[in-house]
This record gives structure tokens, C-alpha cells and sequence, in this order.
């Protein structure tokens, strides 16, 4: 596993570049000439609640360079579970990481996930580029769909496996903006396509949180019949509000979380 939690960043991040290229333009749109402008509030990570695979084998990684863990959130509808990690040094990203509930779901879907995991091998999951190492197994794009129609969360993982699902704008860093809504307005007028499931803003200052996200790129897949574009990742904004203390709110809102999980949707 990683010691230098920078190093881990980097390649997460050059890994979701890879298939996110409009996270460029994003960067280039919110951000200055200054490299270092654009701050990463969170990144969140999918996987299945496998006891080879689950939430706690992720989190390790990141235990690993100095996180503790924060909080965690139910998604009943999704039949999803999900916990947040924030570091030592509060300049460093949040990490959101949820697992697919399988039991809860069909037996075909079972069978299918069950397939997945039984392909990676034991050692590859303590590895050092385990959290950006893709997929470990080959489905075909009939299997992708299958998943597709019962859980876009198992479809997404069967494609693109492990990897930062998004990576997120702290607004409250950025020196171009100081609201979300002008943020949600440059990247329309851009011409980036925004998540409107429950609304463009999910949340509110009520909730100490503000987010909207852009819809995830198409990339190409190989699935084992041939290459197809699916969604592949997105790009989130966060603005976050004072609690009573003064100190910004970390956390995480799991009915804003429930419509952002959607940003991988097909369109």
C-alpha cells in the first residue's frame, strides 16, 4: 500500500483523467493560470460488499496514509452502503467510498458480481495501485446491460471496476466563484451537460451543503464481444457551509449523495 498519501492522489487522479477527459476543460473553465487552484474537496469509490472486495479492503488504503473514518450512510432504494474518510491534514481530500448490498439483490446479478470477484487475485487487492487498477475480470456488453437493468451502480463497477468515480471542485477554494449556482451557469454556458435528478443544486445552506455534478463522460469500453462507449466518470462541485461553531461542515448528505450516484446514468 501507499506511504505518501500525494503519490496516491496523483495517480488516482491521472487514472480518472485517462477516461474523463472533459475534467480538463473543467479545470481550465473554473481554475486560473495557477496549477494548484482547482482544490479537491472528496473523491468516491464504488465496490461490492464482498468480503474479498468490501468497503473496509478500500478504506485500508487509505487508513494506510493518515485517514480515520467519519461517517457512514445508508442508500435503501440503491441498496447501497457507503462510508466517508477525512485525513489528519484537513488540505487533503475527503474520500467517499460505498459498496454495492448483493445479497439484496437478484441472483442472476449475484451470480454475475460473484464471477467478477472470484477473478482477482488475493494480492492484487493490498497492491499499491489496487484503488486505480480498473477492472480485474471481462464481461460482455449483454452482461453490462443485464446489470444495467437492475443496478447502474453493478453495471458501471462491471465495466470500469476500480478507479475514482469522480472527483469533486471544492468551491469555497476557487477564486472565480462563490456560488454554486455561478459555477452550475459557466459549465452550461461551456456547454457541459448537468445532473438534474432532484434538481441541479442538490441540497442546500440549511444542510451545509451545496452539489451539482456534470453528467459522466462516454468512454470506450473492450467488453469480451467488442468496444462500446458508456459513461465512464464525472466531475462534482461542492460548496460547504459554517456549522454553529464556525467550522465548515465535512460531511456528507445521503438524499444529495443518492441523486449524485446518478451522474453515471446513461443519457
Amino acid at each position: 500500500m501507499h506511504t505518501d498519501v500525494n503519490a496516491l492522489f496523483e495517480n488516482l487522479w491521472d487514472n480518472y483523467l485517462s477516461v474523463t477527459p472533459s475534467a480538463v476543460k473543467v479545470h481550465e473553465l473554473l481554475g486560473s493560470t495557477q496549477k494548484d487552484d482547482v482544490i479537491n474537496d472528496h473523491i468516491a469509490l464504488r465496490t461490492f460488499n464482498h468480503e474479498k472486495i468490501g468497503l473496509e479492503k478500500l478504506a485500508a488504503h487509505f487508513l494506510a496514509v493518515g485517514y480515520k473514518e467519519c461517517g457512514e450512510y445508508h442508500f435503501e432504494a440503491k441498496k447501497l452502503y457507503a462510508k466517508h474518510f477525512e485525513h489528519s491534514d484537513p488540505k487533503q481530500p475527503k474520500v467517499f467510498i460505498s459498496e454495492l448490498l448483493v445479497e439484496q439483490c437478484s441472483e442472476e446479478l449475484q451470480a454475475i458480481v460473484n464471477d467478477m470477484v472470484e477473478q482477482i487475485d488475493e494480492d492484487a487487492v493490498t497492491a499499491d495501485n489496487f484503488l486505480y487498477s480498473g477492472t480485474h475480470w471481462q464481461v460482455s456488453s449483454d452482461t453490462y446491460k443485464k446489470l444495467l437493468a437492475e443496478s447502474e451502480y453493478a453495471a458501471w463497477m462491471s465495466a470500469w471496476g476500480y478507479r475514482a468515480n469522480h472527483f469533486t471542485v471544492s468551491i469555497n477554494e476557487l477564486a472565480k466563484f462563490d456560488d454554486i449556482e455561478g459555477v452550475n451557469q459557466a459549465l452550461k454556458d461551456a456547454g457541459f451537460a448537468l445532473n438534474t435528478s432532484g434538481g441541479e443544486i442538490k441540497g442546500s445552506p440549511e444542510v451545509l451543503l451545496e452539489q451539482s455534478s456534470t453528467l459522466a463522460d462516454d468512454s470506450e469500453v473492450e467488453f469480451s464481444d467488442g468496444v462500446v462507449a458508456v459513461p465512464s466518470c464525472f466531475y462534482e462541485f461542492a460548496l460547504r457551509y459554517a456549522k454553529p461553531d464556525g467550522e465548515l461542515y465535512t460531511g456528507f448528505v445521503a438524499a444529495s449523495a443518492d441523486k449524485i450516484f446518478e451522474s453515471t446514468n446513461a443519457r
